[in-house]
Order: C-alpha cells, then sequence, then structure tokens
C-alpha cells in the first residue's frame, strides 16, 4: 500500500523533507492508547510507538501531542515493531472541542480529514439543537461536513425531518439511511475515494459503529443492542480508529460525544447566515437583537421566517464561545508569566554562578 492511498498528499512534503534528509520515516497514526499510537506507514505491518522525551518536553498543550489521522515523523527501533515519534506533520483539518471537565483547554479529536460525517438518528435521539453544534464544529474543521440521519428504517416522516435539516443547514449534503438495513449506502460511496479520509461524528448509540462495519463490509467494530425503553443504542466504541474501506478510502469512528462544548469558532455567521441576512435589514447596525427598534431578526421571529429557537440556540452558542475566548485568553497570561518568570529565575542563578 502506498502513502498516497493512506492519505499523503504533496502539501506534506515540505515539512517532511528535513526529517528525511535525517533518515526519519513518516506514517500516519490509525489508533491511540494514552499516548501508545499505532502507526500505518504504508507497509502491511503496522508498529507501536511513543513520542520522544524531547517531544515531550517541547509540547505545552494536548494539541501538540498526535491524534488518531496524524501524520508523524519517526524512528523505528530494531525490532521492526517499534518506534519513537519525533514530530508531527502540521494538519491540514482537525475536529476540536473543549476539553471534558474543568480546564480551558482545545482537544483535537481526530485530524487531516476530508469529510466529516454527522450522524444523527431519525428517531428518538433526533435534536436540531444539537446538530448546530455539530455544524459549527465541522463548518470550523476545514473538512466538508455531511449530516447522515440513520435508522430512516424505523421512522414514519424522515421527509419532514430532512426538510428541517436543511433549514438549518444549507447547502450541506443530507442524506437518510439505515446502517443496519444497508439501506441508501450506495449514495456514501461518493465519499469513499481512495486517498479520501471520513470521520464520524455523532452522539452514543446513534449507529456510528454500525454504519462502520456497513462501509468497510466486515464487522470491525462491536455494536450495542437497542435499548427498549427509548430505541437508542448503547455507547460502545471506547476509542477512535480509522479503518480501510475497501471501495477505497478510509474512515474513523469515534466514541460518541458525552459533553460537546465548543471550542473557538470563527464560523458562527456562516453557520447561522440566515439570522446574518435578516440582521441586514436591522436599523442598527450595533444591534443585538434584543428588542431594538427596527430588529430585522426579530421582525424576521414575529412573521415566522425564523424559529424562536434557533435564534435562542444562536445566542446561546455565541455567549458560549465568548467565555470560552475570555476564560482561554486569561489562562495564556498565566502561562506565559509563569514562562517569564522561569526565564527571570534561570537568568538569576547564572548571574550568581
Amino acid at each position: 500500500m502506498g502513502l498516497d492511498l493512506l492519505g499523503w498528499r504533496p502539501g506534506f512534503e515540505p515539512y517532511y523533507l528535513p526529517y528525511r534528509l535525517q533518515g526519519l520515516q513518516v506514517g500516519r497514526v490509525v489508533e491511540e492508547h494514552r499516548y501508545v499510537y499505532t502507526i500505518m506507514t504504508g507497509a502491511k505491518r503496522a508498529l507501536q510507538a511513543a513520542v520522544s522525551g524531547k517531544f515531550r518536553y517541547a509540547s505545552e498543550h494536548k494539541r501538540d501531542y498526535p491524534v488518531v489521522g496524524d501524520w508523524v515523523v519517526y524512528r523505528q527501533a530494531e525490532d521492526m515493531a517499534q518506534g519513537t515519534i519525533h514530530a508531527v506533520i502540521p494538519r491540514f483539518s482537525q475536529v476540536s472541542r473543549k476539553a471534558a471537565g474543568n480546564v480551558t483547554e482545545e482537544q483535537v479529536l481526530v485530524a487531516n480529514i476530508d469529510t466529516l460525517f454527522l450522524v444523527n438518528s431519525c428517531t428518538h435521539d433526533f435534536n436540531l439543537r444539537r446538530l448546530e453544534r455539530y455544524l459549527v464544529m465541522a463548518q470550523e474543521s476545514g473538512a466538508a461536513p455531511v449530516i447522515i440521519l440513520n435508522k430512516a428504517d424505523q421512522c414514519e416522516d424522515t421527509e419532514q425531518k430532512i426538510s428541517q435539516v436543511q433549514q438549518i443547514a444549507a447547502n450541506v449534503p443530507v442524506h437518510a439511511i439505515s446502517a443496519a438495513q444497508q439501506i441508501g449506502i450506495d449514495v456514501l460511496a461518493a465519499y469513499c475515494r481512495p486517498g479520501q479520509t471520513i470521520a464520524m461524528l455523532g452522539s452514543s448509540g446513534v449507529g456510528k459503529s454500525t454504519l462502520a462495519n456497513t462501509l468497510s463490509e466486515q464487522e470491525r467494530m462491536s455494536v450495542g443492542a437497542v435499548r427498549a425503553h427509548d430505541g437508542l443504542g448503547q455507547h460502545t466504541t471506547t476509542h477512535r480508529q480509522l479503518i480501510m474501506l475497501p471501495r477505497g478510502g478510509m474512515i474513523i469512528d469515534t466514541p460518541g460525544l458525552r459533553e460537546l462544548q465548543m471550542w473557538k469558532s470563527t464560523q458562527m455567521d456562516y453557520s447561522f447566515q440566515d439570522i446574518q441576512d435578516f440582521a441586514v435589514e436591522c436599523k442598527y447596525r450595533d444591534c443585538l437583537h434584543q428588542g431594538e427598534p427596527g430588529c430585522g431578526v426579530q421582525q424576521a421571529i414575529q412573521s415566522g421566517e425564523l424559529s424562536s429557537e434557533r435564534f435562542g440556540s444562536y445566542v446561546k452558542l455565541t455567549k458560549e464561545l465568548q467565555h470560552l475566548e475570555l476564560k482561554d485568553n486569561k489562562r495564556e497570561q498565566l502561562v506565559q508569566k509563569e514562562k517569564r518568570k522561569k526565564l527571570f529565575q534561570a537568568i538569576d542563578r547564572r548571574k550568581r554562578s
């Protein structure tokens, strides 16, 4: 298997060249287990690798470490089954969220993906407000979003749900399928091209692992039974994994996101373009759409052209992102202050010696 079938592209070559001259090799991360990574190199055999001490020392944030989908530069050990990672090739796309818990830090979920399947259920788990969050995350990632409405065979109003999704996701492809019954799968073949990488995001139980199994034409991922009381599947995927597809390309299955907090985004206006279009009609340029006279957004809500739920989601996400930016700026100031303190302490020690 050539590196191009693993997703290598000419734009990576300038970053790799200095390391290649040093005799280091390049491969792609296909699995991650607590800072131990499985790397595919184009050969039939994969190898296990950990980051070097120098890499760990130079990394200031978790986002600096490899994730599934990354291209890494490594040196292979004599046993040919182990390696040491020395660098990560700069990513052309990445899916990020705020790390779970109280820390204000970016968590990169997957990297170097071309298409992002936003998998939702047509049944009990259908949620437009959650999908809006996924769309903002997808637009920020640099990958092309595609909305998958799974379990369409169990839904009586599939066309209505497709229409609702299209109203909040203009110009984003929407496909209603049944991964379990293999209905609508053929249309997804257009995204499974050699060298192309797909990642899937969605809540637990929406059928991501079933879809991965269907596209890979084998039982690669374990699948949980559907719960009788609410019709939801169970959380089965415990780690991210890149899978080669027989039709061409690769797919990354990811664990269901129990906590979906946004990271920084510059794509809010694009994701909520309908609200921006109404805002053009506002009388005042600095209108906050909260009761000012001549507000185009409020007029659209009153006329029924814009739902109050969608506008409420926009306001909530905007405030969340603003709050996150303030917290992250404060955290970065503390980090820089600590760096300066250590630098001055080192200079003082040198003067005394």
